[in-house]
């Protein structure tokens, strides 16, 4: 009976000490300040988001542009780790660096996964088409029995998928995807409303910009479960920018409006 006993006292203790180390792991906003870095993912072949500048091989873009003023409002320095989509969630899974600040929409799948900041910019899809077709799309039904291009691993891709009748042919890059549409290869192409005017002053190909379709989608800045120290401040940099103006004058830089309401909120 004692050596039950004796059992049961240690069985208790191990699991006590088990639960106080898992409970000391620190918060991602500790470990960040700690290091004095803040290791944020980005494609860097995502314009005019993220990318690399032809004439200096820097980063440049929107979203590198908001990463800078999000670690600085943190108070330590950025890291970016360019990265190819298809893999950046999963690289954050396992730890490769802290957040991804790369126009990540906001699913339910995703969040199931991971935390996400609150919103920092809004946008809704929009179709591009051939300048020759005339055809008017005003949802996804409509482009049932249509070959549409997408980016590789997006979320149109998960969006027209669940629609059904829709043939999904996804591209590493949208210049490859534009030009498969130009040369007739697909129907149209699917991508975010914020980027299609810059895509289509780049191309310059015999396109067109089409309707904006679907309900506007969220982006965030996701980052590992459990980390509500690190969520609180990331969220109070964004307000604040929001609050300064600094984000605002971000915003137009790049896509001539302020992208941190819905489309029928912009200001």
């Amino acid at each position: 009976m004692r050596v039950k006993k004796i059992i049961a006292v240690c069985l208790l203790g191990w699991c006590a000490a088990t639960g106080a180390a898992a409970g000391a792991r620190p918060d991602l906003l500790d470990s960040v300040k700690a290091r004095g870095t803040l290791r944020v993912a980005l494609e860097g072949t995502y314009p005019p988001f993220n990318f690399k500048d032809k004439k200096t091989g820097e980063l440049a873009g929107f979203d590198v542009e908001f990463a800078r003023a999000l670690a600085d409002k943190l108070g330590v320095k950025v890291e970016f780790v360019a990265t190819e989509w298809v893999g950046i969630l999963a690289g954050l899974q396992v730890g490769k660096y802290d957040a991804i600040v790369s126009e990540v929409t906001m699913t339910p799948k995703r969040e199931a996964e991971f935390d996400f900041s609150q919103p920092y910019t809004y946008s809704t899809a929009q179709l591009i088409l051939r300048k020759d077709d005339k055809s008017e799309y005003r949802d996804f039904a409509s482009l049932k029995g249509k070959t549409v291009g997408v980016g590789q691993g997006s979320s149109y891709a998960e969006t027209l998928n669940a629609v059904g009748g829709i043939n999904v042919k996804t591209y590493v890059s949208a210049p490859l995807n534009l030009q498969d549409l130009a040369n007739g290869r697909i129907d149209a192409a699917l991508n975010d409303r914020l980027l299609v005017p810059y895509m289509m002053q780049e191309a310059k190909l015999p396109l067109r910009a089409a309707a904006a379709i679907g309900e506007a989608q969220r982006q965030g800045i996701p980052f590992k479960k459990n980390n509500p120290k690190f969520k609180a401040a990331v969220d109070a940099a964004i307000t604040g920018m929001i609050r300064d103006g600094s984000y605002a004058r971000m915003s137009r830089k790049w896509f001539g409006l302020d992208a941190s309401r819905p489309p029928a909120q912009e200001r």
